[in-house]
């Protein structure tokens, strides 16, 4: 149900439910996190959003551990290699937001002013592109700072290694994602190695973009409620959701035969599929089955538990 749809009296119960926690925060994690994944489930209400953000990426401890660090990343003049990318992008990230709707506005401001921070907090990585609707979504959240400091945990402890030059990461995970599809839909698993289509052409941007500029906005939010809750495996189970519900039936690839059409058709995914009751519902179904997939490669090896879940798509 939208937080539109919700009866102001559910709302304000919620918004009491999630105020407790928030001001006991330390006491739920440890002891009752279960029923904080739920609650995220359900969807974290609009008023708390930003705040409940913080806490669950662990943005609010790294900031109280280093007071003073976005004011002096602020400060500095930083890097002009960067500079000039970034004020190229601004305008580029939700243009039809009010926040970022004026060239120059507070928002593109503020968006400035984190992302050139992040290229001081972490020199050897830069600025990344993908980084930008990522910020400009917490901003709409939260202050800067707090915004600066949510954009950090994704990178470093959510999606760590995916702005990095070369894209290891994002490979890799890739990698897992398509071995993943096997288990959950073998027929959409072959037509794409039938098609020598490598995730990387399609999961690029959802992943690295945490799907903020491919969901509609209420979806997003969902979305972003449980990622910041449980982990990267909710952006896991979203792909593998749309690429089933896309892909997976011999119906809908009689007009896909070949690269071309089916890159255009993950391109323009059916909004039912992105309709967030309906993704909601498959992305926190309860566990079917867990897959272990470990890779490993001449850097690392990674072993990635993933619960993943899965009903019938509409038909």
């Amino acid at each position: 149900m939208h937080n539109a749809d919700i009866p102001p009296d559910v709302l304000r119960q919620r918004e009491a439910k999630w105020l407790d926690m928030l001001n006991s925060w330390d006491k739920w994690m440890a002891k009752k996190h279960k029923k904080v994944k739920l609650r995220c489930q359900k969807g974290i209400p609009p008023s708390l959003r930003g705040r409940a953000w913080l806490y669950l990426s662990g943005g609010k401890v790294k900031k109280e551990q280093n007071q003073g660090k976005f004011q002096e990343l602020d400060s500095q003049p930083g890097d002009p290699k960067w500079l000039d990318v970034i004020e190229k992008d601004l305008h580029r990230q939700f243009p039809f937001h009010e926040m970022f709707v004026a060239r120059g506005g507070h928002g593109q401001q503020d968006l400035f002013r984190v992302l050139k921070a992040y290229t001081l907090h972490r020199p050897e990585e830069g600025y990344c592109q993908a980084q930008a609707p990522i910020a400009a979504v917490l901003l709409m959240h939260m202050p800067a700072e707090d915004a600066f400091w949510g954009l950090v945990q994704i990178c470093e402890k959510y999606l760590p290694g995916y702005y990095s030059a070369g894209l290891e990461a994002i490979q890799l995970d890739g990698e897992i994602l398509f071995a993943l599809l096997k288990r959950v839909s073998p027929v959409a698993h072959r037509h794409l190695k039938k098609y020598k289509i490598d995730p990387i052409l399609y999961m690029t941007e959802w992943f690295m973009c945490a799907f903020s500029r491919t969901l509609p906005w209420v979806s997003v939010l969902r979305m972003w409620d449980m990622f910041f809750c449980e982990g990267v495996k909710i952006i896991f189970r979203v792909g593998l959701v749309l690429l089933k519900c896309m892909l997976g039936s011999q119906e809908k690839l009689k007009a896909c035969q070949g690269q071309y059409e089916t890159m255009e058709l993950l391109r323009s995914i059916e909004p039912r599929y992105m309709q967030e009751a309906f993704l909601v519902q498959e992305v926190s179904q309860h566990t079917l089955y867990t897959v272990q997939y470990v890779v490993s490669s001449s850097k690392h090896s990674l072993c990635l538990p993933l619960l993943v879940t899965f009903g019938k798509c509409m038909p």
